[in-house]
């Protein structure tokens, strides 16, 4: 079962890593206290819409048996992979450039928000929370970037089922990147979109 229950954290812990990164999956134990009848199988599954990422847990049922149980066995999943992090400490507020930055292998998982490879991404923002020296660099760690104020002129993309039209609109308050902004057309058409870069705001159909 201990093989199973590997199996299927490190096929989950796959969907979303990047290339290149390893897994480590450290396997717990069932509460001790849980009196489980006698099962011929046992099956380990993944519960749905739960990630393999960090404390996470799989589920295991019999199908098997007198009485049909259905228990959840708790798992750490690591995923190392190269990131950057603070090459000293760095107070909130500082302005990242090149040089203050560096490059680590470090668990990905261990906590929320998306690390970065790449440091032009990176280059120019604004810390939201202090940093530890080789600390990964996430981006809840980033103070939102505001890519435009109310009342500016906006490029206005619609993306449906193959095909995207774009349309000029005025935004009606700040863009906060990766947020939702109400924008009004020309002819007095009120729609609501995400805020996907300078100036722009993207509608799906």
């Amino acid at each position: 079962m201990s093989a199973q229950v590997q199996q299927i954290a490190q096929a989950g812990a796959r969907a979303g890593m990047p290339a290149q990164a390893r897994v480590d999956v450290q396997v717990g134990r069932l509460d001790p206290r849980l009196k489980l009848a006698p099962c011929q199988q046992v099956q380990a599954y993944l519960p749905p819409g739960l990630p393999m990422w960090g404390r996470t847990r799989i589920g295991i049922r019999c199908l098997d048996g007198t009485v049909r149980w259905n228990v959840s066995l708790p798992v750490t999943v690591k995923v190392y992979a190269r990131a950057l992090v603070a090459a000293d400490a760095l107070p909130a507020g500082a302005v990242l450039t090149q040089a203050l930055l560096g490059s680590a292998e470090i668990d990905i998982a261990a906590e929320a928000g998306a690390v970065f490879s790449d440091a032009t991404s990176l280059v120019g923002r604004t810390l939201l929370r202090p940093l530890a020296a080789g600390e990964a660099v996430r981006s809840n760690s980033l103070k939102v970037r505001q890519w435009f104020a109310a009342g500016d002129t906006v490029m206005v993309r619609a993306v449906g089922s193959g095909f995207a039209v774009a349309r000029e609109g005025q935004a009606m308050t700040a863009g906060l990147e990766g947020q939702s902004v109400k924008v009004r057309f020309e002819n007095g058409r009120i729609i609501s979109g995400r805020v996907v870069g300078e100036r722009h705001v993207e509608m799906l159909l």
